[in-house]
């Protein structure tokens, strides 16, 4: 079992060796055709690394905040969709990681941290989760912006898609307009990356 990761770590893991590698388009369901024969360089997979860790660590918060037993059977139901969405997205990235022959991360690899009374009331879920989300959105836009493969742009803004309904869900439950700004907010892979790392102990 490899060490804990830094976000560094995350970010650099499988670079090793570099060049372009080759995606078969069967790699994952969810992404079946997408990069069909597609060569994906080191910086789009850099970029699918990133949201392996951004996903691992929606997951992480909304697993602890069902477990908390503080959330109210609807939040609870919602919570539930939202981690089994994660974990789809999770399992759709870390598949196209393991088809370009690099291995993608695990819980396992990184201890998530949060603020303190993050898990106090369902309140103070509601303020991270919406936090945590909207920096997955912007990840994902981010990643929409910046990837040079055509072929992954449609699967990830798929999940951009999704994740953009998660942040309306909560902002429904936290009282607040279900719809944002006409333009959500890109986030660059160094704001991404430093974000990640204020939630790692």
């Amino acid at each position: 079992m490899p060490g804990r990761l830094s976000r560094a770590g995350l970010l650099r893991r499988g670079v090793a060796g570099g060049g372009a590698l080759l995606l078969s388009g069967s790699a994952v369901s969810a992404f079946a055709g997408a990069a069909g024969a597609a060569t994906v360089p080191d910086g789009d997979l850099t970029y699918l690394r990133l949201l392996v860790g951004v996903e691992l660590l929606a997951a992480d918060f909304q697993a602890q905040a069902l477990a908390s037993g503080k959330l109210t059977s609807a939040r609870a139901a919602a919570t539930k969709q939202m981690l089994a969405d994660e974990k789809a997205h999770y399992r759709s990235l870390s598949t196209l990681i393991t088809g370009a022959g690099q291995v993608p991360a695990t819980s396992d690899d990184i201890n998530f941290t949060y603020p303190k009374r993050s898990f106090d009331s369902e309140a103070s879920m509601l303020k991270v989760a919406t936090s945590l989300e909207t920096l997955t959105l912007g990840a994902y836009l981010g990643a929409v912006e910046n990837i040079q493969t055509a072929q992954l742009r449609l699967p990830i803004g798929q999940i951009a898609a999704n994740e953009a309904q998660h942040v309306s869900a909560l902002a429904d439950a936290a009282g607040k307009p279900i719809i944002g700004r006409p333009f959500a907010a890109s986030l660059q892979i160094d704001a991404v990356s430093a974000a990640l790392d204020a939630y790692e102990s």
